[in-house]
């Protein structure tokens, strides 16, 4: 990296990976007046905020800024403080990994910080109608994710915070800040909403909450989540990661950005997704015996996982996880 690259001294609660030397704990974020939130440079001009809710991306380039996630609500001054200490330049362009509140809080606060892409409304001869945010940044994410927020109608899902501008099928690209973008859906996945965001040129991916290091992923059922999508979804950003072989010691490779946790190489992708592989296979193993979920639960099919990625209390414990893997791998024998 160049003369700036942050340095590591150490991150509480986090596994060091071959990555880690790119971070910024959170002792070095206060340091640096980022008013609580951690900022850790990943590539020149490309950076990720922690600590506002879900991990949020920020690429900065001569077009402007694109965010990738905007945070949780209660944060998004902060984040926007954040990104304004990183570069004077507006924020352009926002995409959203998911319709989660932690990923998706700040939708509306940073947009309308923002600018659209297009320019300044009526300078080029665009009407009004043309710019489906007010003239603000717009907000892109699967067409799956505003299908979910709109049904909820709640003041957790107020219409400000929808996405703008959706893409339906499998992905969708752009070229900004002389960078390639794809937005790649992952099907049923953590839930039917979910978007990877691969910067090709930056050579860094956003996964939102299909890789999350802090714990055993999220599976929300009920939001067509699935762990044989969750697999899928790791085994497709396993392709798309480059190892950084042969010459380890160098700092040449991918990096992804997960939805929580610190930034992740090939090495920590392979081992989350073995993680999530073996338990599956033993929870499968645990069904085709014909086993309870209560059963299920009391064999501990995390067995050697929970110390690290487990929870017993909170908004994601280890036996919702089981249940979710469960439910997901006895509704596809149902299916079949």
């Amino acid at each position: 990296m160049h003369s700036e690259t942050f340095r590591l001294t150490d991150h509480p609660g986090c596994a060091i990976s071959v990555a880690s030397r790119l971070f910024i704990s959170a002792r070095q974020g206060e340091a640096l007046g980022i008013d609580g939130l951690d900022v850790v440079q990943v590539r020149p001009d490309f950076y990720m905020i922690a600590g506002a809710g879900g991990n949020i991306a920020v690429q900065v380039g001569p077009a402007g800024v694109i965010l990738v996630d905007t945070g949780s609500a209660q944060a998004s001054d902060k984040v926007l403080a954040a990104v304004q200490r990183l570069t004077s330049r507006r924020i352009r362009y926002i995409i959203n990994t998911s319709s989660d509140n932690d990923h998706v809080g700040g939708n509306e606060k940073l947009s309308k910080a923002g600018q659209t892409i297009l320019g300044n409304p009526g300078s080029s001869g665009f009407t009004e109608d043309v710019y489906t945010n007010g003239g603000a940044a717009s907000v892109l994410a699967h067409e799956n994710v505003l299908t979910r927020m709109s049904a909820l109608r709640s003041p957790s899902a107020p219409s400000a915070l929808w996405p703008t501008k959706t893409y339906s099928g499998k992905s969708y690209s752009m070229y900004l800040n002389g960078d390639g973008i794809q937005v790649l859906h992952a099907p049923a996945a953590h839930s039917d909403g979910d978007s990877m965001v691969f910067f090709r040129r930056a050579d860094v991916i956003v996964t939102g909450n299909i890789l999350d290091t802090t714990r055993f992923p999220v599976i929300d059922v009920a939001k067509g989540g699935s762990i044989e999508g969750e697999i899928d979804a790791l085994n497709r950003l396993v392709d798309m990661t480059v190892p950084p072989f042969p010459l380890a010691f160098r700092e040449d490779r991918t990096y992804l950005i997960p939805g929580h946790g610190f930034v992740c190489d090939f090495a920590d992708l392979v081992e989350y997704r073995s993680m999530v592989t073996i338990v599956r296979d033993r929870i499968q193993d645990m069904i085709n015996r014909r086993m309870t979920l209560a059963q299920v639960k009391a064999a501990d099919a995390a067995q050697g996982y929970r110390k690290r990625y487990g929870a017993d209390a909170g908004s994601w414990t280890t036996d919702m996880f089981i249940e979710a893997v469960y439910k997901s791998l006895t509704q596809k024998s149902q299916k079949q």
